[in-house]
């Protein structure tokens, strides 16, 4: 069995495979290392770009669009080695980016997660919003990370490059040893897209292993190459799967009242979408907020199981405080503004 499997879901993004795609297997590829391109059913020529041009590549068909979490779902039961890179296809790595996370998990067998420090493609010298310098969450459920607090991102003068334990790790470069993978399920893949490395990373974090940040190792990330941060569909995901999150991996005690706060600070969102003339993404937290009602009986039952299987709650990793609190109110937009405040 090969060590590493770098995968990269791919869907219609043939031009984004033209501009990385040779940076990540000259970087990557090895005796140690694949590189494998999962294809979500892609309508463009990707597949037949990947056959044409990168035989050195293995290609995975799904067939159709099974979405991001699907997708992974689907395309690692047809992968075999010791650990997964689960890496975006908008993303340029640098040279031996993988050396130095290996490294610390096979030295560190509680490391079951890992992810590098990522930039901005756009300004190098910027954390990019998707991961940045490890993610946490606050007491609502709210996702942020070292060096990107809400929509700021701050630029990396060495601040964050200590390695630490982090509360999730970012679906744009994680990896995971395919053992954990498995044992946790995988994603869920009810999230269709965004949040599902959150809820994957909170279920890890309650088996009691760990998820660390490693900064000696550098991607940079374009963002929003599938689906762009600012779109409506993305806004309805963001708001809906925070919902599925928080439902599924609140301890008993914290459940109702975690989510009846949750829900004011969504209605003051849609409020303030509504009063500034944003009717698209008004519409989009209705929406959102209708699918949760919904699915709560499927969501009653994987909270269940959740809650049994629990070995620890990760207090100690979340936020005692409000970003958007700190964020719009005190006008505190860095991570250390706010967590070590």
């Amino acid at each position: 069995m090969i060590k590493i499997s770098v995968v990269i879901l791919n869907w219609n993004s043939r031009k984004l495979l033209e501009k990385f795609l040779d940076n990540v297997i000259k970087n990557s590829l090895s005796e140690n290392c694949s590189v494998y391109i999962a294809d979500n059913g892609s309508t463009d020529d990707s597949c037949e770009y990947i056959r044409r041009n990168h035989p050195d590549v293995t290609l995975i068909e799904l067939g159709k669009n099974y979405g991001f979490a699907e997708g992974y779902n689907q395309a690692l039961q047809r992968v075999e080695s010791e650990y997964y890179v689960l890496l975006n296809s908008d993303v340029e790595v640098s040279p031996g980016w993988l050396d130095p996370v290996i490294d610390y998990m096979d030295s560190n067998p509680e490391a079951v997660a890992c992810q590098p420090k990522i930039l901005s493609y756009r300004e190098r010298n910027r954390f990019e919003y998707a991961g940045a310098a490890g993610g946490y969450i606050d007491k609502y459920g709210y996702p942020f990370c070292r060096g990107r607090i809400m929509n700021f991102t701050e630029e990396d003068n060495g601040q964050y490059d200590d390695v630490r334990q982090i509360f999730w790790a970012s679906g744009a470069c994680m990896f995971i040893r395919s053992s954990i993978w498995k044992e946790a399920g995988g994603f869920d893949s009810d999230f269709f897209t965004h949040m599902e490395e959150i809820d994957l990373c909170w279920r890890i974090n309650a088996s009691g292993y760990k998820i660390i940040y490693i900064p000696s190792s550098v991607v940079y990330h374009i963002g929003g190459g599938t689906l762009s941060y600012d779109s409506s569909r993305k806004l309805f995901f963001n708001f809906r799967n925070n919902l599925y999150l928080l439902h599924k991996n609140l301890p008993g005690d914290m459940l109702h009242k975690i989510l009846f706060k949750r829900m004011l600070l969504d209605g003051i969102a849609a409020l303030r979408f509504l009063f500034t003339l944003n009717i698209t993404a008004f519409i989009n937290v209705l929406k959102a907020h209708i699918n949760y009602y919904r699915h709560k009986k499927v969501l009653r039952a994987k909270r269940k199981e959740i809650q049994q299987n629990m070995i620890i709650y990760p207090d100690n990793l979340i936020l005692n405080k409000s970003i958007v609190y700190n964020f719009y109110i005190r006008k505190k937009k860095t991570y250390s503004e706010i967590v070590e405040d």
